[in-house]
């Protein structure tokens, strides 16, 4: 027994291999350890921003994405749409969000168009009566729900109605106009919802 050779070359050969093969049992240990620690997708859902490519969106269209499980309208507005908004406060339960909607906008959301820039609606798409989601009807036309129609958003449920800065009309079931969610400009073709422009900094 005193007199065998050593084989160096096969146990290092054996020390390298048990060495791989432990080492890839670690890694394949660890990684499900390690992905435990990262937030749920319901987790990321629940709070992530949402980033929007605006460029590819028409003017007159609209375009739905879904931010903390609420579907986000981001309109496009025409200047039709536009120049047509000052006409219809009479017709609407609050004009200025400055009354039971003054919470449904941020501050800087606090003027007749209801946001950063005039062209851009950025709206969460939940009727403020019980939470159905309205149609977009955006031409500026007689409709059979109203001959005087300026275009905007109908819910279908009940037969609230919207204009085209989410401001709710008077008579309707709804209490409120649309919320406006937290969001800002991130360029001239990208819009970050979740995130305030004081936030983005």
């Amino acid at each position: 027994m005193a007199n065998e050779v050593v084989d160096h070359g096969r146990r290092r050969f054996l020390t390298v291999t048990t060495s791989v093969v432990g080492g890839v049992g670690v890694v394949a240990a660890a990684v499900p350890f390690i992905k435990s620690w990262e937030p749920s997708a319901r987790a990321k859902a629940a709070g992530a921003p949402v980033t929007v490519d605006i460029s590819k969106i028409d003017p007159g269209q609209k375009v739905t994405y879904p931010w903390r499980g609420l579907p986000v309208f981001v309109v496009h507005r025409t200047k039709e749409q536009l120049d047509a908004l000052p006409s219809l406060d009479p017709r609407l339960a609050d004009p200025k969000s400055d009354g039971v909607s003054a919470t449904q906008q941020p501050p800087y959301a606090k003027n007749e168009y209801r946001s950063l820039k005039p062209e851009w609606l950025v709206v969460v798409g939940i009727c403020t009566h019980l939470g159905c989601v309205p149609d977009f009807v955006p031409e500026v036309k007689p409709e059979p729900f109203d001959p005087e129609w300026k275009g905007g958003f109908y819910c279908p449920c009940h037969k609230s109605r919207y204009d085209m800065a989410g401001r709710v009309f008077k008579g309707v079931p709804a209490p409120k106009n649309l919320q406006v969610p937290p969001y800002h400009f991130v360029d001239d073709k990208t819009i970050q919802v979740g995130v305030d422009p004081k936030e983005a900094g």
